[in-house]
């Protein structure tokens, strides 16, 4: 069921509002007062078993008594149990929890994690947008800021249409946490989250824009985590959020420094409760990045790009993180110029007789088939211009293609960078087993 045309079945309107009323706190306590409640029944009921017994051999007038005293006792200790378990749950105020430090990141700018008392995590995100996680079985604070929304752990039933995100809850070995997804099976790269797709692990759930709101209540999802192109569909941002569904939004594309995508792994590690093994998992990467020696002489130009279908070549700005793992590589990325321009996009479409006035003579050409089809061959080039066959890189044979699922493993920045590496430094380049890209022939 989708919201395409703006309307709203009575159906999923009730079982929206049965979402809120069952998300809300007030029914939190509840349901945990009636699990608390009902033990001390249980105990009380086995007593009273053993005390109708007794009370058979007892006076009419005396089994009265017995049992109005009986009767009193339940109350009393039914009454102490839900007062004990209230003042558990009224325990903690916002405004008397303590900050104790927060999460270290070497470059990702665009979250932050704070450590508070009673190990509630404090998650900002663009700066703006702020999210508690309220641990297992802990209350949400009273007294709690209007603009932060709340995430109770576990988090363990999560709709997941933020693609880059997945491969990072595959690196902590967390995939089975995401049980909706907004991509199809068989448009996934990652072979662990189309594997539990097709053994029904994972269901599709629909699109971001089209979402299935029945299955995702149905499946008592307890997070979305969606891209920012949530913000082109903000109708479904808020019809999650009516339904009881918080709607984390996550920035990684707009981390300026490559690493700091992939340090985005620390935030879902805090999420989960899992910061140590991210950590380990994003400094296990850096170490493959010490590795490489500083290119001697002079750096190797290179472009970066692909031809769309109206024959104009789309090449990415010299701020956008491709652009600036070149750099890290090595190489002398041949758009430099192109930084400051009048939108925010990271890519720019230009005419191809302007691409051939800067890439002619590159020494490198790498094709983005992420985005176009993937090439084969370098007469799949030539068809789609004649002029490539001018260019030096063709001539020489040193033009190569990415491989379809570098975009989706979020974690394999760092082999990128490997890889950009030895195809500009190392002359004996194929004698290395490459992770993301292969020479056209």
């Amino acid at each position: 069921m989708c919201m395409g045309d703006g309307k709203t079945s009575e159906r999923f309107r009730k079982r929206t509002e049965a979402a809120k009323r069952e998300n809300s706190s007030v029914c939190q306590n509840e349901r945990r007062w009636t699990r608390t409640a009902g033990l001390a029944w249980l105990v009380l009921a086995c007593a009273g078993i053993f005390s109708a017994c007794a009370a058979t051999d007892r006076p009419a007038e005396q089994n009265g008594n017995v049992l109005d005293m009986e009767a009193r006792t339940e109350q009393e200790t039914v009454d102490m149990a839900k007062s004990s378990f209230l003042q558990d749950q009224e325990a903690v105020e916002w405004n008397n929890l303590h900050r104790k430090s927060e999460m270290e990141c070497s470059y990702a700018a665009q979250f932050s994690v704070d450590y508070y008392d009673k190990d509630y995590k404090l998650i900002t995100i663009a700066q703006e947008n702020r999210y508690l996680v309220v641990p297992e079985g802990a209350p949400v604070p009273t007294g709690l800021p209007k603009d932060v929304a709340v995430l109770r752990q576990p988090l363990s039933r999560i709709y997941l249409t933020a693609t880059s995100a997945m491969d990072l809850f595959r690196a902590l070995d967390s995939i089975d946490k995401i049980r909706l997804s907004g991509t199809d099976a068989s448009a996934w790269y990652i072979e662990e989250a189309q594997e539990a797709m097709e053994r029904g692990e994972i269901l599709f759930a629909g699109k971001y824009s089209a979402p299935d709101y029945e299955l995702i209540l149905a499946e008592q999802c307890t997070l979305a985590i969606e891209s920012t192109m949530i913000y082109h569909t903000p109708e479904v941002k808020e019809q999650l959020e009516n339904a009881g569904i918080p709607v984390l939004v996550e920035y990684s594309s707009y981390e300026s420094h490559p690493l700091g995508r992939m340090e985005w792994i620390k935030l879902y590690g805090a999420l989960l409760d899992r910061e140590q093994e991210a950590a380990d998992y994003f400094a296990s990467q850096q170490a493959l990045l010490e590795q490489l020696k500083t290119p001697q002489g002079e750096k190797k130009t290179v472009a970066f790009f692909y031809v769309t279908a109206n024959g104009s070549v789309n090449v990415r700005k010299s701020g956008d993180y491709v652009a600036q793992m070149l750099e890290l590589a090595g190489g002398d990325y041949v758009f430099s110029d192109l930084a400051e321009r009048e939108n925010a996009l990271s890519t720019e479409t230009i005419q191809m007789e302007a691409f051939y006035a800067a890439a002619k003579e590159a020494d490198i050409l790498i094709y983005n088939s992420a985005i176009d089809k993937e090439l084969t061959a370098l007469d799949e080039l030539l068809a789609k211009s004649s002029l490539f066959a001018d260019f030096k890189a063709v001539k020489n044979k040193n033009v190569w293609c990415t491989g379809k699922n570098m975009f989706q493993e979020s974690t394999g920045l760092c082999d990128l960078i490997v890889d950009f590496y030895r195809v500009l430094t190392d002359e004996n380049v194929e004698d290395w087993d490459l992770t993301y890209l292969f020479r056209l022939q």
